[in-house]
Parts: structure tokens; sequence; C-alpha cells
């Protein structure tokens, strides 16, 4: 592979060349430039979040990062009157299944009426989460494992997420691993790890 990249190639008049090479350079800062305001903007963010009377809460989650909190804050608000329900959260954000039932059928669908921006943020938020939680990957496991499509299993997870999520604001907790899925969590032996 490195050979080929040694080899003759068909060449441009050196003016061409030079004028390539300067644009190329260009582009490369331009995509620095861009890559250094993205991280100054994060700090400033993760800043600004650290100082909400909710922050500790929110970045408690497994995969809520100071981006995504801030998103899910924006979208909720902090009013822990707003919703009164962990369904009423779930169906604005959209996890929460549609059943359509007559007879014996029976259809269960994704919301379509939801918060498309608190929707995403769920989405990426489980998607994120089964990286960092044991509990959050074994649900989604079993859920792929039941029949759900991946995108159906993320939605399932976010469901599962932002009822936790809504019950740690109405009280006022930070989030528990062994309580948001009901397991218990063994902490491994140091004398076998």
């Amino acid at each position: 592979m490195l050979s080929a990249l040694h080899s003759p190639a068909l060449r441009q008049p050196t003016a061409v060349e030079a004028a390539y090479g300067v644009t190329a350079q260009t582009l490369i800062a331009i995509v620095v430039a861009m890559q250094t305001a993205v991280e100054e903007l994060e700090q400033a963010l993760a800043a600004e979040l650290d100082q909400h009377p909710l922050a500790t809460t929110l970045r408690s989650a497994p995969g809520l990062g100071p981006v995504l909190a801030a998103r899910v804050l924006a979208e909720i608000g902090d009013d822990p009157t707003r919703f009164t329900t962990a369904a009423g959260l779930r169906a604005f954000a959209g996890t929460a299944p549609v059943t359509r039932a007559s007879g014996r059928s029976r259809y269960v669908k994704a919301r379509k009426v939801r918060n498309k921006r608190l929707g995403d943020a769920c989405h990426w938020w489980a998607f994120v989460t089964i990286t960092k939680s044991a509990g959050a990957r074994a649900h989604y496991d079993r859920r792929r494992a039941a029949g759900d499509h991946h995108n159906a299993a993320l939605r399932n997870l976010a469901n599962k997420l932002i009822g936790r999520l809504w019950w740690c604001l109405q009280h006022d907790e930070t989030w528990n691993e062994n309580t948001a899925w009901n397991i218990d969590i063994a902490t491994p032996d140091p004398r076998t790890a």
C-alpha cells in the first residue's frame, strides 16, 4: 500500500499543484480552528451547566455528559412541577410507545407527536449509555433478543432512562445503577481481579 503512494503518479502543472497545496493547508487550518472553537464552547457549556442546581443530578446519570445534559435540561426545563408523572415526560420526549388495539389485533409504534429535540437527545443518551452502564446494556440486549430492531431497542432504553431521570429529579437524588435497573451489581473481588 505504501509503495503505491511512492510510485510515479500523474502530475499537474507546478502552479496548479502549488494552488492545491495552499488550498489543502487553508482547509486544514479551518478544520483546526473549528475544532478549537468547539472545544472552547464545550468547556464554557460545562462551566455554565455545573452552576445549575440540577447539574449534579443530571450529570450523575450514565452517558449524560455536559452537552447532552444541557440539551435534556433545556428541553425538560427546571420546573419540578412541569411533569407530574414520568409517563407525561416520556410522552413529551416521544419515548413512550403508542399502542393501537382493536379486537384481537394489537400494534405498537413510535410516537410521532413529540419534542423532537428532546427525543433526539434521549436517543443519543441511550446510544451512549449502552457502553457506560451494565444495566443499560443488559436491558438493550434483552430487547434485541426479544426481536426489537436497534432503534426500537434504543427507544425502549431511552424510555427507561427518562423515567428514571424524572424520578431522580422529583426526589432530588443522584442516579443509582442498582435501583435504576433493579439489579444487584456485584463488586469485583480484589483477590480475583
